[in-house]
């Protein structure tokens, strides 16, 4: 039996004859920090707490997007973080890599930090790491054995990246973080082993943070979630639910991961050519799958993409992919084995312009190209805003003669994500008081709260908030409160470029726009120094705005124009250099609209000579 510790045990350990018994983080004063096995004794209380204390609760990216998911749980002296990912691109971030979290709320907080707990080994949820951990005062890390692997092979490339303080957990771990805070774990599945939904003690209540999880009765690789316990926390009460929004929209039970290698296994029964699987790389238990089918039909595997590649290594290491790695084949070694013994598993399925599968296709890959015979299996699902991408990868590849099997014509993919009815199953078990759906876009949010009104949560305890928008419980005579406040925290894009964290604003991104849709044009005036009259004509420059040499008269008049400009306004000072700047600018601009509709970005220079 593992003590329940609180602040009443700590006073006690620290009065007299227990003194011996205290864990050393008691003896000193030292803030509680624990990592023990569970108890199944039921906790829902830890430390005390005054009627004027308050549990916060922000979720910091995950609520208007799919990604960047980063959850603060607040309560007195102690904070707590849930996740901490990344978000890719959007359409219309030219340039960007990626958007992490923002943890403006945190920089004067970094002493109340108590720990960092990672969900699952997802970039969705783990990519943020690299570039947050660092800057919130490197507090311990608390996640599953796999996700561990994962986090430090991506933090080997970043060099400001600290040394990480990772304790490894399951799901008979018990961590006591700081004196308001009780964490266990529960597993859950997903599409990647060693996910856990989170359970948080507080003075208040429990909260349970799920994580991406589906209801998978025979995972592959993994073991099953426990509902059993996952109905005894519900008996237990709990206050607050967070739970996965991202496949809320659609009806039914999420098909099983083992499902998926009973159909790839009948295509391989049928194919007499290479099979090429593109996936994505975290999809472990369906590489395990693709391994086993290998191993089974003796054919051999050649693994494409640096992601891929990475993961299996950490996950082959770690225990959780099980294969002979002689059934591993090299590019050099393609050439000398029979196209009915080959496997090509690799990155690309979503049409990604550097991924293996679209360099394959395209003839850009350096050692394999596409030919007639091949099958050509998409193991995932279309995330949405690549219908097009894909739909013209698929032409491309029917044009060299491979064929087609994607999840709409067989079961070639499961998702990860909870559906309809497995996201009811679990509202019903843990029968939570308060309910809050995270992680998708606000539609799908709104979905799942309408799932939450079916299985009876009172509709004023449903709360579908915004990124960055305050939650907020008080101990009252009558219970525990809840409310959805009008409080939100700064949670705006931080966005990766290249080595700059957050150097790119809107601004920026609103001017690469501008020169990404009109291009831009250069006009470069030179002036006499000593009468301030321009010298010669003006010199321009265009890049994907008009083809100078078709459009010469256009050129010529705003030519024309810039001269006159510089003619008509004082340049001797350098106010009126700045003046004639901003005429240059706001006249050709409006002028080249005129002419040609389009409004290119204009860059005036001045040259004093």
């Amino acid at each position: 039996m593992i003590t329940k510790y609180t602040s009443e045990t700590r006073k006690r350990y620290l009065s007299g004859s227990d003194r011996r018994m205290a864990p050393r983080r008691f003896r000193h004063g030292q803030p509680q920090v624990g990592f023990a096995r569970r108890t199944t004794t039921p906790t829902s209380i830890v430390g005390r707490t005054s009627g004027e204390e308050t549990l916060r609760v922000m979720v910091m990216g995950g609520l208007e997007e799919v990604g960047r998911n980063m959850t603060i749980i607040e309560f007195g002296d102690d904070i707590i973080i849930i996740d901490l990912g990344l978000q890719f691109p959007e359409e219309d971030m030219p340039g960007i890599d990626y958007i992490i979290p923002n943890i403006n709320y945190l920089q004067d907080k970094k002493d109340r930090i108590r720990g960092v707990i990672i969900t699952h080994g997802h970039m969705d949820h783990i990519g943020g790491i690299p570039h947050i951990m660092g800057e919130i005062g490197n507090p311990p890390m608390f996640m599953g054995k796999l996700t561990a692997g994962l986090v430090k092979k991506r933090c080997e490339e970043f060099r400001k990246c600290p040394r990480l303080n990772i304790s490894e957990i399951d799901e008979k771990s018990s961590v006591q973080l700081g004196k308001n805070f009780r964490i266990e774990f529960l597993r859950v599945n997903h599409s990647i082993p060693d996910c856990f939904a989170v359970v948080i003690r507080t003075p208040l209540g429990s909260i349970i943070h799920t994580g991406d999880f589906k209801i998978d009765y025979s995972p592959v690789n993994d073991k099953p979630a426990d509902l059993n316990r996952i109905a005894q926390l519900g008996g237990q009460g709990v206050l607050f639910l967070m739970s996965d929004s991202t496949d809320a929209t659609h009806i039914g039970y999420q098909i099983s991961e083992s499902s998926i290698g009973d159909e790839l296994g009948k295509i391989f029964e049928k194919s007499t050519g290479r099979i090429i699987i593109g996936t994505f790389a975290s999809q472990l238990s369906r590489v395990q799958k693709i391994f086993d089918l290998a191993a089974k039909y003796n054919r051999r595997l050649l693994l494409q993409g640096r992601s891929m590649n990475d993961n299996v290594e950490i996950a082959h290491q770690i225990g959780y992919l099980k294969f002979n790695p002689k059934i591993l084949v090299e590019d050099n070694e393609v050439r000398k084995l029979p196209d009915e013994k080959l496997i090509i598993v690799g990155t690309g399925a979503q049409g990604e312009a550097n991924a293996f599968l679209k360099r394959v296709v395209s003839g850009e890959h350096r050692s394999l190209s596409l030919k007639k015979g091949d099958t050509v299996i998409f193991s995932s699902s279309v995330i949405p805003g690549n219908e097009r991408t894909i739909q013209n990868l698929k032409d491309m590849i029917v044009r060299q003669g491979a064929k087609i099997i994607h999840y709409e014509m067989m079961d070639v993919h499961a998702g990860g994500h909870a559906k309809q009815e497995d996201l009811k199953l679990m509202m019903r078990l843990l029968k939570p008081e308060y309910f809050m759906p995270i992680e998708a876009n606000h539609y799908m949010l709104q979905a799942h709260a309408d799932l939450a009104e079916q299985v009876g949560i009172t509709p004023e305890k449903i709360f579908v908030a915004d990124n960055g928008q305050v939650v907020e419980f008080k101990k009252t005579p009558s219970g525990t409160v809840g409310q959805l406040t009008k409080e939100k925290l700064i949670s705006d894009y931080v966005m990766v470029d290249g080595l700059g964290v957050g150097d790119v604003s809107n601004i920026v991104l609103r001017d690469r726009r501008v020169m990404a849709e009109d291009g831009m044009i250069v006009i470069i005036a030179t002036i006499d120094s000593k009468t301030g009259d321009p010298i010669g004509n003006p010199d321009i420059i265009s890049r994907g705005f008009v083809y100078m040499k078709e459009n010469k008269d256009l050129i010529e008049e705003t030519r024309m124009k810039v001269k006159k400009i510089v003619k008509d306004n004082d340049t001797m000072n350098k106010a009126g250099v700045d003046m004639v700047k901003n005429k240059i600018r706001d006249d050709i601009g409006q002028f080249l609209f005129n002419k040609t509709k389009r409004r290119p970005m204009v860059l005036p220079v001045t040259i004093k000579v």
